[in-house]
């Protein structure tokens, strides 16, 4: 299995990293990709890849909530960070109209300078999308034939966004969010709408603990090793074994980052 979004740089990691990382391997992940959400957590993320280069990789990028803070010299140090080999996409990127942490205007800005970049370097864009589709959609479209992939990553969206990332060519990444019995059932049907080889799996950990998982973790901290039952209830959901899914999933994300091949 391959974890494509896991925010190991948060906090709630600091005192056992090592034991998270552990226990991931020994629940059969053989890859996790690293989010990457603003400058500083992009470069404490290249360096703790460089620890595990065959297990650990990331993304390097500014998440919308952060784009206020883009600025001249971003672009520059995103570039540089992106020379790292660990680093796979660029973003988190992308628009969040539903918190507003920073204005649409810097928001599109800041989407807009990472697509050209990513589209430079051509790496595939790790991208968020919350209550803005429509213009999510806008800005991604005149970039999506120069790019070599890109991915809405944590898709909580409803039917008429999904077919339009679909005929967009995009994958989708799903998380736990789908494992909610109050969220996610609008998600569990729209699921099997997704492509074989445009789905993959995530934890977004240290969020989004799947609440289906019986017995309930003492934590509500989400962590890597919980991923199989994110892509059991997805195997389910789409009517196919977790076998198969896990397989399909694992070669797509192997394909999309250009990880490493390894059974």
């Amino acid at each position: 299995m391959i974890d494509i979004g896991v925010n190991l740089t948060n906090k709630r990691f600091n005192k056992d990293l090592p034991d998270v990382l552990n226990d991931a391997q020994k629940a059969g992940l053989s890859a996790l990709v690293i989010t990457g959400t603003n400058l500083s957590e992009s470069r404490d993320a290249i360096a703790l890849a460089q620890t595990h280069p065959d297990f650990l990789f990331t993304t390097a990028g500014i998440h919308p909530h952060d784009a206020k803070s883009f600025n001249k010299d971003s672009l520059s140090t995103l570039r540089t960070l992106a020379s790292s080999p660990q680093v796979k996409a660029i973003g988190e990127c992308g628009l969040d109209f539903n918190r507003n942490f920073s204005t649409p205007k810097e928001q599109e800005y800041a989407f807009i300078q990472q697509l050209e970049l990513a589209v430079e370097l051509q790496l595939p864009v790790f991208m968020h999308e919350r209550d803005a589709s429509d213009r999510f959609i806008t800005l991604l479209n005149p970039y999506r034939s120069q790019l070599p992939n890109a991915v809405v990553h944590c898709f909580t969206g409803n039917q008429d966004a999904l077919e339009r990332y679909i005929d967009l060519d995009l994958h989708i990444g799903i998380t736990g969010w789908i494992c909610d019995e109050r969220r996610g059932k609008e998600l569990l049907s729209l699921v099997k709408l997704i492509p074989e080889h445009r789905l993959m799996i995530e934890t977004d950990a240290p969020y989004l603990l799947p609440r289906s998982m019986r017995p309930k973790p003492k934590s509500s901290r989400n962590e890597p090793k919980y991923l199989p039952y994110i892509a059991e209830c997805i195997a389910l959901a789409r009517e196919q074994s977790v076998e198969m899914l896990i397989n399909q999933t694992k070669k797509t994300s192997q394909e999309f980052f250009n990880l490493p091949f390894k059974e």
